[in-house]
């Protein structure tokens, strides 16, 4: 995730120039984003179920992003005595949540699981099991998008891109 941070700049570039040039590139370029994004995910979601520690958090508010997709910022203490408040690592919102209110959560107590050596790093443990099914989903569409670009730029495929 964090190539994607350093080089999102170019990455974003290299679209918009590939749009023009030769479009079905873009496709290769975003199935490379999504399933690189989604396996780095998963590797942290197995990581966590393995080495994450449990703690007991408490839900301050919900942010909506521009889109209207609602996402927690959570307060908890881990071990060591550290107070951490801030959006899970990885939270998959879904449709409803736009139109959703969550003022009933405000203020209850959730479990957390966060690593050891980053706190920040953290996921709502009731929430674990739909988060990797919507990382699946991720790596499978990637994988489409890689799938359908190779075959077009090999020839397998004409979509007259």
């Amino acid at each position: 995730m964090e190539i994607i941070k350093k080089y999102g700049l170019i990455i974003v570039i290299l679209f918009a120039f590939f749009m023009f040039y030769k479009p079905i590139c873009c496709f290769l370029i975003l199935g490379i984003v999504m399933f690189y994004y989604g396996v780095n995910s998963l590797t942290f979601m197995n990581y966590i179920k393995k080495n994450g520690i449990e703690s007991l958090g408490e839900i301050l508010l919900y942010e909506s992003d521009k889109d209207g997709y609602k996402t927690p910022i959570i307060e908890f203490k881990t071990l060591k005595g550290e107070l951490i408040k801030q959006k899970p690592y990885y939270y998959a919102s879904t449709d409803l949540s736009i139109f959703r209110t969550y003022k009933n959560n405000i203020n209850k107590k959730i479990a957390v699981i966060y690593s050891e050596e980053n706190p920040e790093k953290f996921v709502i443990k009731t929430e674990k099991d739909f988060n990797i099914g919507s990382i699946i989903l991720m790596i499978i569409v990637g994988l489409f998008f890689l799938g359908l670009s190779i075959g077009n730029l090999l020839g397998f495929l004409n979509m007259g891109i």
